[in-house]
């Protein structure tokens, strides 16, 4: 597809707008944390969906919430166990479960418990960066900027043909938003991306209601930018970070032939899969802040960091 540094939007971007919009309101899907505004459940639900598929993360956000539903109870929770439940409901990296946590004791302690409304005050919450600061932002209260995710890049690279530049994108979706709507826009686009214009799309299937704009509609060249893929799960090192956070979740604190028989059953002491492999496993985890090591009469001892 063509693209140009200043692809200009269509004339009748009013139309353009209402047109989403519409399509949006007549139906989309229903993710539990589109029906509420509150801050901490859709901070929970960006911070899970960062690695996982939406529909996966309904069980895991719902169970999170029935075991610790306000940001006050998840800032009194044993860090522990909030890791892992993530490493149980395989949400991703794990350090994004300890930032979480710590995220909610800076609202606890910093904010007296309600969250900060502004983009640029939420990234001063752990872990939170821009996009995630500008999501909750945009669900919760409504005040946020343009989201720029994989999706909505798809979207304007087809449909407009903004070219594949960070900053292009942020332009262009910023010009698109009509102002002071930025929860309906952004929750919009981003399902645009995820069900009409995904990387083989359904147009008309989906009834994309972008379609008598789109460049790549009208010339059918449906290229976009590259999409990164996930890396398989099983077998990966992440699994097994996971299984080391959980069994020492059990266990005050092991010794590395002690632990590596509980995560890997083919674990021998001085084979491919052994000291050494499960040396460099914890290393990554104590890099994370997560596990502690420590050498005591000749052997490495693991334990959690609490």
């Amino acid at each position: 597809m063509t693209e140009t540094a200043d692809a200009p939007l269509p004339d009748d971007t009013d139309a353009v707008r209402a047109a989403l919009i519409e399509w949006y309101e007549a139906g989309h899907r229903d993710y539990p944390w589109r029906r509420t505004t509150d801050p901490y459940g859709i901070l929970v639900s960006e911070v899970m969906s960062q690695q996982t598929q939406l529909d996966r993360v309904v069980e895991a956000w719902d169970a999170f919430l029935d075991r610790w539903p306000t940001v006050d109870a998840l800032a009194d929770a044993d860090r522990s166990e909030v890791v892992g439940f993530w490493s149980d409901q395989r949400l991703g990296y794990n350090n994004r479960a300890r930032y979480l946590h710590e995220a909610a004791g800076q609202v606890v302690e910093v904010y007296d418990g309600a969250f900060p409304e502004d983009p640029d005050e939420l990234q001063e919450l752990m872990g939170v960066g821009p996009y995630t600061a500008n999501a909750v932002a945009s669900f919760a209260f409504n005040a946020g900027d343009a989201v720029v995710d994989t999706n909505v890049k798809r979207v304007l690279y087809r449909a407009f043909g903004v070219a594949d530049d960070d900053e292009e994108f942020e332009r262009a979706a910023s010009e698109l938003m009509p102002a002071g709507e930025s929860r309906v826009w952004n929750n919009a686009i981003m399902e645009l991306g995820g069900v009409a214009c995904e990387k083989q799309p359904r147009c008309d299937e989906a009834g994309c209601p972008w379609r008598q704009w789109c460049h790549a509609y009208e010339t059918g060249d449906f290229t976009a930018p590259d999409v990164p893929t996930q890396p398989e799960f099983e077998g990966s090192r992440r699994q097994f970070r996971g299984r080391v956070v959980r069994v020492l979740g059990e266990h005050n604190e092991l010794t590395l032939d002690e632990l590596g028989p509980r995560i890997r059953v083919d674990y021998t002491p001085d084979g491919e899969y052994g000291r050494e492999w499960l040396r460099e496993l914890c290393s990554d985890l104590t890099d994370d802040g997560l596990v502690e090591l420590r050498e005591c009469d000749g052997k490495t001892v693991a334990r959690l960091r609490q």
